[in-house]
């Protein structure tokens, strides 16, 4: 979140495999010469993918080294020493590279979307906070953000000097100025990491994960964590564990932001999501203005139209209006491709605008909001019928929000027992909960609209249970519940079984 408004949002299903970055001890499948691809068995019930130039250069040094860890030849995932073969044609059959059913370690770039396997690659990284560690090559590269001259042949020579015996480096952004202990450190977390990997793959069948990335909070804290962070709020006393214990080895500085959320509400209620996740997944989504998008996916490519609703009133003329809505629809489209993770080509119909400066200020503006995007994208400048075509790497399933609700009264149906009979049934339950059973401090757990009809008022609802029953009855309002929903809780949070009708 920025400035209490939602930015990314991430889910991870708890029997998730194939995630990126995961590695697998695959079988070779089949073999296309057409495609120049193979056809790898890792588990899923569709063949990964690996292209001939997913195979990365050094393939044949890749495919002696881990033969012979499979052979138990090896123990370790030290290179030292290593006789390298002879690097790969840049436009050769993969045919003449791989054989058919002989196993091969991959690892996963983009997890299985829609009716497609896993995208795999034989081209191994490892990542760290600073450091990408790439195994089989010699290189050192250094991030194209960091533009310091001084700085980048700093990190050149102190990578040329710390990086072992046939391993390649990656410099991220996030290791400018920092000192050589803490990039050693990194290096050597990713190395230990690499040799786990090769005593895992040793005993391995196929089919096993060989090395499991980490899980998916900890990557996006790896990958994003910088200066801006100002809180980490977690609501598990376990996962609160784990963060902080993950922030104490890479950001020891930043420790202290990582904070349990004890409230009473969940999490999402207390910050806000709740609303926003439901208002910001929609067909349709609000402009600041006025204005809306209207956003529309399809397996071909995600089409995005700007409306200027009611801000046509609003500016003196209809260019200004456009170039107006066009602004602030840049903005928020930006924040939606990164908050659903759309990937694969977007086109954007924007408001029709005259004048060959107000487009450029628009295609700008765009680039501006984009900076902040950790996915690989282009955009082309506004056509002449005021289309943006974008494209941007999907890497996971893009994210996607039911934010139609279906009816909890009816299911569907389109009928119900009349509304107002709501309060009646929570009243009925209470009154018998509170008398017949004899529970005390118990909450109820309710859609706002029902939190303001029993609290508000001079003498609420609320306080004549009280001076009824003569214990108090919290009330916890929760937007993700239906407006019939609702919930009994005991003193210890364990909900209460109760019958509709009762």
């Amino acid at each position: 979140m920025q400035d209490k408004r939602l930015l990314e949002y991430h889910i991870e299903e708890s029997d998730s495999s194939f995630t990126v970055g995961d590695l697998y001890l695959g079988t070779i499948k089949k073999l296309s010469s057409g495609l120049n691809a193979a056809f790898v068995d890792v588990g899923h019930e569709k063949d990964g993918f690996l292209h001939y130039q997913d195979l990365g250069p050094n393939i044949n040094s890749f495919l002696k080294f881990t033969k012979d860890a499979i052979a138990k030849r090896v123990d370790t995932g030290r290179l030292n020493g290593f006789k390298m073969e002879p690097e790969i044609d840049k436009i050769g059959k993969i045919d003449k590279v791989l054989t058919k059913g002989a196993p091969i370690l991959v690892q996963v770039v983009k997890e299985p979307i829609s009716t497609k396997g896993p995208r795999l690659s034989c081209d191994i990284s490892i990542a760290g906070r600073y450091l990408v560690l790439v195994p089989f090559a010699n290189g050192v590269n250094i991030s194209k953000k960091i533009t310091d001259r001084a700085e980048r042949s700093r990190l050149l020579r102190l990578m040329s000097s710390l990086k072992p015996q046939n391993f390649g480096v990656i410099v991220r952004t996030v290791a400018a100025g920092r000192e050589v202990e803490e990039l050693d450190r990194d290096l050597q977390t990713s190395l230990e990491k690499w040799d786990t990997a090769i005593k895992t793959l040793r005993d391995a069948k196929p089919r096993d994960r060989v090395l499991g990335e980490m899980n998916r909070a900890s990557s996006i804290l790896r990958d994003m964590l910088n200066e801006s962070f100002d809180s980490i709020t977690v609501d598990t006393r376990e996962a609160f564990d784990d963060i902080k214990h993950f922030i104490h080895t890479i950001a020891p500085e930043k420790e202290r932001i990582v904070k349990l959320h004890a409230g009473k509400n969940k999490v999402f209620e207390a910050l806000g999501l709740e609303k926003q996740l439901k208002s910001l997944f929609g067909r349709s989504v609000s402009l600041p203005g006025g204005g809306y998008l209207i956003i529309e996916h399809t397996e071909a490519l995600h089409v995005i139209d700007v409306n200027s609703g009611n801000k046509s009133n609003s500016e003196e003329d209809q260019e200004a209006t456009a170039v107006s809505v066009n602004r602030e629809a840049a903005k928020e489209i930006a924040r939606q491709l990164r908050l659903r993770d759309m990937g694969g080509i977007i086109v954007v119909d924007f408001i029709d605008m005259k004048r060959a400066e107000n487009k450029k200020l628009v295609y700008d503006l765009m680039r501006d909001e984009m900076r902040t995007d950790r996915s690989k994208y282009t955009i082309l400048p506004l056509t002449k019928f005021g289309l943006m075509q974008i494209t941007r790497q999907r890497v996971r399933p893009e994210m996607n929000v039911t934010t139609r609700e279906v009816c909890p009264t009816c299911n569907g149906t389109g009928t119900i027992q009349a509304s107002v009979l709501v309060t009646d049934v929570i009243e009925n339950n209470l009154d018998y909960i509170l008398t017949k059973q004899n529970e005390r401090g118990i909450s109820i757990v309710l859609h706002p609209f029902l939190h303001a009809y029993f609290s508000k008022g001079i003498l609420s609802r609320q306080w004549q249970w009280y001076m009824k029953y003569k214990t108090w009855v919290k009330l916890v309002k929760d937007s993700s519940f239906g407006i019939m929903d609702f919930r009994f809780l005991t003193k210890s949070g364990e909900e209460i079984e109760i019958t509709a009708g009762s």
